[in-house]
């Protein structure tokens, strides 16, 4: 599974597409406003909720997808695309998000994480609350990955992205940046990773 989030010029307007769920977009509107009240921190202008479109698609359309479990990676997502900071390569993440920016625990984590192991992956952050689920992690995995435990999508943020987001950054008029976030695993909630494609495209593989 992919998940893209593209920031363009519009008037505000949130798309959620790609056969998604009513969890997933629910989680999708709490990421948005998770950052939203995080925007004079980051650098993101105040308005840019009434300035600039979010769309966030899903694809292959004809696969129905659900789960809250991509909260973090798509917080993660708008904030980088937002930004223009890139978002580390060999990092994955897992985990629902609040509008206060908690990272709450997600089921399915000895997959999820197969999954980023598979992919080449070298870091996962989950929730710290998963962290006691890390008992039945395969051995292969735990020697290979690193797991990296989160309570607040700051920390999220700081272990992900390239560099934080400080007052100095965010969009300007006319700027449109693409972050594809993929996700491999056995159910919706995915393990994201980025990769760098183009100066206006950076890729999330999860």
């Amino acid at each position: 599974l992919q998940i893209e989030v593209a920031v363009m010029d519009g008037t505000g307007k949130i798309e959620l597409t790609g056969s998604l769920g009513d969890v997933m977009k629910e989680s999708a509107k709490t990421a948005i406003s998770c950052i939203r009240t995080r925007a004079s921190k980051f650098g993101i202008r105040h308005d840019f909720y009434t300035k600039y479109d979010i769309h966030i698609h899903a694809p292959e359309g004809a696969i129905p997808k659900d789960g809250p479990s991509a909260g973090a990676a798509m917080a993660t997502a708008i904030t980088s695309a937002l930004c223009n900071i890139p978002i580390r390569h060999d990092v994955a993440m897992t985990g629902e998000i609040t509008l206060l920016g908690r990272i709450l625990p997600i089921g399915g984590l000895k997959e999820k994480t197969m999954a980023a192991y598979r992919s080449g992956i070298k870091t996962v952050i989950i929730p710290a609350d998963n962290e006691p689920d890390l008992a039945e992690v395969d051995s292969a995995v735990k020697d290979h990955v690193h797991f990296e435990p989160v309570e607040q999508i700051d920390q999220v943020l700081k272990l992900a992205l390239t560099e934080m987001p400080s007052p100095h950054d965010g969009v300007s008029a006319g700027k449109v940046k693409q972050v594809p976030i993929s996700e491999k695993e056995s159910d919706s909630s995915a393990v994201p990773r980025t990769d760098r494609t183009s100066p206006d495209c950076q890729t999330i593989p999860q």
